[in-house]
């Protein structure tokens, strides 16, 4: 007697049955894996685009935005701060660096950032084609851009105004590729980095052709540059400070927010605010996908039952024929442990599926991809789990059958 393919013929004949507690697990699986991924992954990229920053200054508004905008590049600035401000950091004794970003163009979405060759130096990217760049208006892009976009070493092109793909064209200024970063798993990947001369010079020279067409205000979006062409007039957006040693974190900060027109925001406090913030909404998630997962158990233990009472004949019979208690004990636990495993591998599908999902939408918006769809060790405990649940639901209505009195059973049918 094939234990197995016996069970798996009980399955097949109750299939509402048998789909609905595999759904039922299925969805409770699948849950709480996308949301071990979601939250792996996520964690990995703030993690490592955040390692070595100890505090970014900018305008004075929302410090959770000021770290969106400077660090990840995914939200628009709060405005600019005076270079002489960001230049007077550099001589503080705690201050180990400072890197100044000037941001508020864009390419087909890509973001045009100014800075020093410290940014990239601060994320030990290296060059994969052509050089750095090295002269106002030349440019060296990211890996993702270069992919995306299809430029080439050599290429020529106009940012468009503001942080939307659809914004008004800078045409009077084209920039030039002189290199491509090679992969780096940063941010550096979805960036254009150019000069901060780069920047000031494209918006001083849309300012003066719009003077020179119509006397009219100029509203700067956030992030530009000042216009004035003396250096010591113009602005950035914000800046990514190191410190020397703690004592610049313990000091600083205050200073900066009491004394000067700009505000600092540290990463470690508000990153993980932001997390405590999500962690709300994952904490919710994941409760919800372990009540789901606690219904399935119910369902099958339910089938299960309703299984017995309904076969109760059958094993009757089989028991009078030489079959064991044990042997049809194992057999129902056999169908437990089938639902079990259906349940959880067609849950990681269904994750693995979510997770493409959304790393679609994450680069359409922000140019952020999630695509490592490996099995994470919690997903094996998760796995130890689904079994227990479906050995557990299945085992209780089995144990039924040592209570089968055959003679009665046979002779009430």
């Amino acid at each position: 007697m094939n234990l197995f393919k016996i069970s798996i013929a009980n399955l097949l004949e109750k299939k509402l049955n048998s789909f609905l507690s595999a759904l039922l697990l299925t969805l409770g699986i699948g849950m709480i894996s996308l949301l071990l991924l979601l939250n792996k992954q996520l964690d990995e990229q703030f993690r490592r685009n955040l390692k070595g920053i100890d505090m970014v200054v900018g305008a004075k508004g929302s410090p959770l935005q000021v770290i969106l905008s400077s660090i990840y590049q995914i939200d628009a600035p709060t405005g600019n701060i005076p270079l002489a401000e960001v230049n007077a950091l550099r001589r503080n004794p705690f201050v180990k660096t400072v890197i100044p970003l000037s941001m508020g163009d864009n390419y087909h979405g890509f973001r045009i950032v100014g800075t020093t060759p410290k940014y990239v130096e601060h994320f030990n990217v290296k060059v994969a084609q052509g050089h750095m760049h090295n002269a106002s208006m030349e440019v060296t892009i990211g890996s993702k851009v270069a992919r995306q976009s299809q430029l080439k070493i050599g290429d020529e092109f106009s940012g468009s105004h503001g942080l939307d793909s659809e914004g008004e064209k800078h045409v009077e200024k084209k920039y030039k590729v002189t290199g491509i970063f090679e992969p780096s798993g940063t941010v550096v990947d979805q960036l254009i980095i150019t000069r901060l001369s780069s920047v000031w010079d494209i918006h001083e020279h849309a300012e003066h052709a719009e003077e020179n067409v119509a006397e009219v205000a100029h509203t700067e979006l956030p992030g530009h540059a000042d216009p004035e062409p003396d250096e010591e007039g113009k602005d950035v957006t914000s800046a990514l400070i190191q410190f020397r040693n703690p004592m610049g974190l313990m000091t600083i900060p205050r200073q900066i927010n009491e004394n000067t027109s700009m505000q600092a925001a540290l990463p470690s406090i508000e990153i993980n605010r932001l997390f405590s913030l999500l962690g709300v909404g994952i904490e919710t998630l994941r409760t919800l996908a372990l009540i789901i997962i606690s219904i399935a158990g119910v369902s099958v233990f339910i089938s299960l039952y309703n299984s017995l009472k309904d076969r109760k004949y059958e094993m009757a019979l089989m028991l009078s024929m030489g079959a064991t208690r044990s042997r049809l004990f194992l057999m129902l636990l056999i169908e437990g442990l089938l639902l079990a495993v259906i349940g959880f591998f067609t849950g990681i599908i269904a994750a693995r599926i979510g997770l493409w999902v959304f790393s679609k939408a994450a680069e359409e918006d922000f140019h952020y991809s999630l695509q490592k769809f490996a099995i994470l060790p919690e997903e094996i405990y998760l796995f130890f789990g689904a079994i227990a649940i479906g050995a557990v639901a299945a085992a209780l209505p089995s144990l039924g059958i040592y209570r089968l009195n055959i003679s009665r059973t046979l002779a009430e049918e």
